[in-house]
Order: C-alpha cells, then sequence, then structure tokens
C-alpha cells in the first residue's frame, strides 16, 4: 500500500467514524501520514538530505 492509499484510507475511515474518540485518533493518524509523505516528497525533490548527519 502506498502512503497516498492509506492517507485515502484513514480519511474514508475518518468520515465513517462513529465516534469522537474515534475520529480523534485517525485524525491524528493522518497527521502522521500527511508528515511522512511530505519528507518522502521533500526527499525526492531535494529540499532536505535523506542521508543522516553523521
Amino acid at each position: 500500500m502506498t502512503i497516498e492509499d492509506h492517507i485515502e484510507e484513514l480519511r474514508a475511515e475518518a468520515r465513517n467514524a462513529m465516534t469522537a474518540e474515534e475520529r480523534s485518533r485517525i485524525a491524528a493518524e493522518l497527521d502522521l501520514a500527511r508528515a511522512e509523505l511530505e519528507v518522502i516528497l521533500a526527499e525526492l525533490d531535494g529540499r532536505i538530505d535523506p542521508e543522516p548527519p553523521f
């Protein structure tokens, strides 16, 4: 599963969440997935260096 697919799946889960607690958990997971995607894209386009500094 790609990160984009994971994000779409989380969006669908959020739409169908039954409780505020469940929506909150999904929203937190969605934020992490979006951040992960942003890091991947930044590495690909050279905004950040994927190699560790040491």
